[in-house]
């Protein structure tokens, strides 16, 4: 299981980018793909999560404002509106243990990407 983050940058207040989070997985593996940030001196914090049946849930701090999709081995995050409090590393997650369903809780994910930085300023 491999996953790649790309389409961090640094982007003026209420810009926008796109995430892409590309996922090399044995063929047929139902996962759940979830999107975590990480800001300087701060937890992880549970961003996103996108079920394999396409079921989606945000986190308050962005619903309305970041949208996750998939096609086909790639999952992506627009993040529209950007606010400062934003700026993070994102990182994307795969949870390979629950047939494609979401559950909470960073330590049911068990493979994760490298991390992009999300600078917004």
């Amino acid at each position: 299981v491999q996953l790649v983050e790309s389409g961090g940058g640094s982007v003026s207040t209420g810009g926008s980018l796109t995430l892409s989070c590309g996922v090399v997985m044995p063929y047929g593996l139902p996962y759940c793909l979830g999107w975590f940030r990480q800001a300087p001196g701060r937890d992880r914090e549970w961003v996103s999560s996108i079920t394999w049946e396409g079921g989606t849930e945000y986190a308050n701090s962005v619903k309305g404002r970041f949208f996750a999709s998939r096609q086909s081995g790639k999952r992506t995050l627009q993040m529209t509106n950007l606010r400062s409090n934003d700026t993070a590393i994102y990182y994307c997650a795969a949870d390979t243990r629950h047939r494609g369903s979401c559950y909470e809780g960073a330590d049911n994910y068990d493979a994760w990407g490298q991390g992009t930085q999300v600078t917004v300023s």
